[in-house]
């Protein structure tokens, strides 16, 4: 039996329909897998450089007392190697302890209780310029779950101190304020038994 033109044709065309909705299929079972996430959120956290408000240097109130946050309210750090306003902390430092950078011509932002002559940049290896407050470039920590957290207070890594700073740009000394001192006082037990 031989093929007409119009059998020939017909087939083609439920091939072609064929084709067609096999890649809609594909494309929408891409789309609604690349929404899909393993850890229970909604896709990965921003990085501390790309936040609405970017470069923003604000005041809050926590265990410290008053301290400089993000724009996000994330705490910002201090770290003693850096003598200037140039950075030290680079590499495996700065992925423990992201610098605050603005990117472009966007220029750090003075938020509520902070002083706008004290905010600056200075230029990182790469371009990125980091935001600085009275002298001092600025860092995020890593093991900061929230904002308002203060879990890198006078930790001693990369071969130097990281510190809180208060409004007026400096270190605030210590631990937490909410940290209570060993008693000197020997404690009475039992001994155990």
């Amino acid at each position: 039996m031989r093929k007409t033109a119009s059998t020939r044709k017909a087939a083609s065309t439920r091939k072609t329909a064929r084709t067609a909705v096999c890649a809609a299929t594909a494309v929408l079972l891409a789309t609604a897998l690349s929404g899909c996430s393993d850890d229970g959120g909604g896709g990965a956290s921003p990085s501390p450089s790309t936040t609405k408000k970017e470069g923003t240097v604000q005041v809050r109130s926590g265990d410290l007392g008053k301290f400089l946050v993000d724009g996000a309210g994330r705490t910002l750090y201090l770290f003693e190697a850096d003598k200037s306003s140039k950075s030290t902390c680079e590499g495996g430092c700065a992925e423990a302890w992201p610098p605050v950078v603005v990117k472009g011509k966007a220029e750090p932002k003075a938020g509520a209780g902070t002083k706008s002559d004290l905010l600056g940049t200075s230029e990182r290896e790469g371009g990125d310029r980091q935001v600085t407050y009275n002298g001092h470039p600025l860092y995020l920590y890593q093991g900061d779950e929230k904002a308002g957290d203060t879990n890198g207070q006078a930790l001693d890594q990369f071969g130097a101190k990281w510190f809180v700073l208060d409004p007026s740009g400096k270190k605030i000394p210590g631990g937490k304020k909410s940290e209570k001192k060993p008693s000197k006082k020997p404690k009475q037990t039992d001994g155990g038994y």
